[in-house]
């Protein structure tokens, strides 16, 4: 008799990344000390989706040679989340998951609390990754939570790329690939039945039903009203247009990378009459890059920022400096626009 229905998805997951990891692998080697197996990490929090994340790595990693390990960050935003923390090091021990460690961060402030808490953990895992030469990071987002980043993107007037939601692969310069998604096909319900069926105890982080929270809100208010509204299937529409968000806009920023060097005078500049003949998609992906480039935090620009920039191209009234996130200014001077960290 196989495993569950539940369990079987789940492993199945994961054994499709693993396989692409140990492809990516053999395409671009990565050193390592000489006859050790390669180490994936999972990022697990306790909770149910990283629970079932962590017992699937388990499984098939050894079927891979593999080695699979754990990372669990204390956010110190709740009393007692050092020993919650302690207590997820424990469970992933007992998994047999090595090297398994905790990390506590310091949450900042820029950009609210939820993007606070986002950049402060993945800063730590990418240090987790690098000090210990980890290969890749699994993260446990499943379908639904595609399903909310999509209707936050929209309900933020954000671009088709914050539609296209959470990418199955990701990173940041040089880490490419390092982050993993394999729930992103599989609901939530599923990986909360995969633990219930193995015994696996889970945590239900209080802020995930905190009302305080956006995300929390969507979850419990937002996503019900829809469904009872349109019907059941909202969340599988909307994570596939998720996917198809991302195809377009993975065209669109080739097509603007490709564009970029066309718009640049001898010394680099940005040309405001070249940068006006670009179809306006390609024109704002163009000034995106250009302001991330000069420093602005691509987590904290938002299309409404992109927006005023591109209005000292197609709107140009001798506006003055536009004051962007990161300290930088966009600034229309001589035909040229000066894109600079003040």
């Amino acid at each position: 008799m196989g495993p569950h229905p539940a369990v079987a998805a789940i492993r199945l997951a994961v054994r499709r990344v693993l396989h692409d990891v140990l492809t990516d692998l053999t395409d671009i080697p990565r050193p390592r000390a000489a006859g050790t197996q390669p180490l994936v990490l999972v990022a697990c929090s306790g909770g149910a989706d990283s629970m079932a994340l962590a017992s699937a790595l388990s499984f098939e990693a050894p079927k891979l040679g593999i080695r699979a390990g754990g990372i669990t960050v204390d956010h110190g935003l709740q009393v007692g989340s050092d020993l919650r923390a302690a207590e997820v090091v424990t469970r992933m021990t007992a998994l047999r998951l090595d090297p398994v460690e905790s990390v506590a961060v310091r949450v900042g402030r820029e950009g609210g609390p939820e993007a606070a808490a986002r950049d402060a953990r993945y800063a730590a895992l990418d240090e987790a990754a690098d000090r210990l030469g980890a290969c890749a990071v699994l993260l446990g987002h499943t379908r639904d939570d595609q399903a909310e980043t999509v209707l936050l993107g929209l309900a933020r007037g954000s671009g088709i790329r914050s539609l296209s939601g959470m990418a199955e692969v990701s990173g940041g310069p040089g880490r490419t690939n390092r982050y993993r998604r394999p729930f992103l096909q599989v609901d939530r319900q599923t990986a909360r039945k995969a633990c219930m069926v193995q015994s696996l105890p889970v945590w239900d982080d209080p802020h995930n039903i905190d009302p305080a929270y956006t995300r929390s809100r969507l979850r419990h208010e937002g996503l019900p009203a829809l469904e009872k509204a349109l019907g059941k299937g909202v969340v599988e529409a909307l994570a596939r247009t998720a996917q198809l968000s991302r195809d377009d806009a993975d065209a669109l920023d080739a097509w603007a990378a490709d564009a970029e060097a066309g718009v640049r005078d001898e010394d680099g500049r940005l040309e405001c009459a070249k940068l006006y003949a670009l179809p306006p998609a390609v024109r704002r992906r163009v000034l995106r890059r250009a302001v991330v480039a000069a420093g602005s935090p691509a987590g904290s620009l938002f299309a409404r920022h992109i927006e005023e920039v591109d209005r000292l191209i197609t709107g140009w009234r001798g506006q003055g400096a536009i004051n962007l996130p990161g300290r930088v200014e966009a600034q229309r001077q001589g035909g040229r626009l000066v894109i600079r960290q003040g």
